[in-house]
């Protein structure tokens, strides 16, 4: 299976890089798997509902929410937070 690549909306890089170091290298971490496979049963990845092709994944008390491109081989990160604030539009 080929690696998809990780790209981020500019809003969700700028709450990524807000996030303190630990939990930042954690999620980049996480990315890393990710990449290789983007519904990884390691992460314990979740099809958000109502949503169509958006997931997420949690590390502690913070979520990673995300599109697959399929086609593109993208995994584009939307939203990057904490789970009180991330699910609110």
């Amino acid at each position: 299976m080929p690696a998809y690549s990780i790209e981020f909306v500019k809003s969700a890089q700028k709450e990524f890089e807000r996030l303190p170091i630990k939990i930042r290298t954690k999620i980049a971490e996480a990315l890393g798997f990710l990449a290789q496979n983007p519904f990884s049963d390691l992460l314990k990845v979740k099809k958000l509902k109502g949503a169509e092709d958006v997931y997420r994944f949690r590390t502690g008390d913070y979520r990673v929410l995300y599109e697959v491109h399929r086609k593109r081989l993208v995994i584009l990160v939307i939203k990057v937070g904490n789970r009180k604030e991330v699910y609110r539009r």
